[in-house]
């Protein structure tokens, strides 16, 4: 457990409530602060209110769309410079246009997700200095 991680927020937009609470114990085991918000609404009522370190935001949830929260988010000045990753059941040439314009930090679908790596996203988004300490063989698109 590292202590920069305890002062670290994140948001976890997700409409499935059983996959939210995997992502929200994980991250928590590893020291992050935690929100889940399931819809549209609440995702920018708890952006806006915490100001997060990171957004881990479903595109396809009730109320508004993952690709509005984020376009929102971007025309704020609160929203405007928060680190987004997208996580959905859409592989990316299927999501929205212009996700990369908005400034999306990476994007996985969840089908291909496995264990520890939605772990490995936050640390390496969140602690990017431990990566270049750590140089792994885990590439990047």
């Amino acid at each position: 457990m590292e202590d920069t991680a305890s002062s670290k927020k994140i948001i976890i937009v997700e409409d499935n409530a059983s996959l939210a609470e995997i992502y929200k114990t994980r991250l928590e085991l590893l020291g992050y602060t935690c929100y889940v918000a399931y819809n549209g609404i609440i995702a920018l009522y708890f952006i806006q209110k915490e100001l997060p370190d990171l957004v881990l935001l479903d595109l396809m949830i009730p109320d508004i769309s993952g690709d509005q929260v984020l376009a929102t988010m971007r025309k704020s000045s609160w929203g405007e410079n928060i680190p987004v990753f997208v996580i959905s059941n859409l592989n990316e040439a299927d999501a929205p246009a212009g996700l990369r314009d908005l400034g999306i930090e990476g994007y996985a679908v969840k089908a291909n997700l496995q264990n520890d790596q939605i772990d490995n996203i936050v640390k390496d988004i969140l602690h990017p200095e431990d990566k270049e300490t750590n140089n792994s063989s885990i590439t990047s698109d």
